[in-house]
């Protein structure tokens, strides 16, 4: 059963995220992957909105001519970002959620601590790429196309968390499946907290203990 959870997770990350991206003919003088991740940690760092053309092309080390060639405009690049983070620094943390013969408490503690680890760990960009960019959701500028990756991006980890609540067994055994949504809602209110609080300075110590108390409020003892 952890098994289909984490392929139906991954399988709609795919299937509603990814994007098609055409390669040119033309051969190009730089590394497509690392200036996605150069990319990737200017939005991460300034969000959507705030992140200009010029901290782009300097971060990834390549002309406007060439970033619009390789990768099209501002928005088609975001989304390009936002496919990669997924991909690379997400699958991780679903990994030990659905590790083979630990306790459910400790999956998600481990999951939780996984994330909040990567929240606390950069200097160049603390907090959550999409925690943040998703809060300018709000403003009503971001264009259409990365707005639609963000909105559904947001709602990946609620189903995620709801199918392991209502379908794992020791979660049925612990009577989690009543409150599924509220058990879920608990956790992703969470790890959306700790972002801020990390990108804030709050340090990584302090932000576990507080995993530690989400975990005994939903009936992790």
């Amino acid at each position: 059963m952890t098994l289909f959870l984490y392929t139906e997770w991954y399988n709609l990350t795919l299937s509603t995220l990814l994007v098609n991206n055409m390669a040119s003919g033309r051969k190009r003088e730089f590394d497509s992957e690392v200036a996605l991740d150069a990319a990737m940690h200017v939005f991460w760092q300034k969000g959507y909105i705030g992140t200009s053309l010029m901290d782009l092309t300097q971060s990834m080390d390549i002309s406007k001519p060439s970033m619009y060639r390789a990768f099209g405009n501002k928005e088609s690049l975001f989304v390009k970002t936002t496919q990669r983070y997924l991909e690379t620094k997400m699958k991780s943390h679903m990994d030990v959620l659905f590790e083979q013969g630990v306790p459910l408490k400790q999956r998600l503690k481990n999951h939780m601590m996984s994330i909040l680890e990567m929240q606390c760990g950069s200097e160049q960009a603390k907090g959550c790429y999409l925690v943040l960019c998703q809060s300018e959701l709000v403003s009503g500028v971001i264009p259409q196309e990365a707005e639609q990756i963000l909105v559904e991006a947001e709602s990946l980890p609620m189903k995620l968390y709801t199918d392991l609540f209502t379908e794992d067994p020791e979660a049925i055994e612990l009577g989690l499946d009543k409150n599924a949504h509220i058990n879920s809602l608990s956790l992703y209110t969470m790890l959306k907290g700790t972002a801020t609080m990390a990108r804030s300075g709050v340090n990584q110590s302090e932000l576990g203990q507080s995993i530690d108390n989400i975990l005994t409020g939903i009936g992790l003892q």
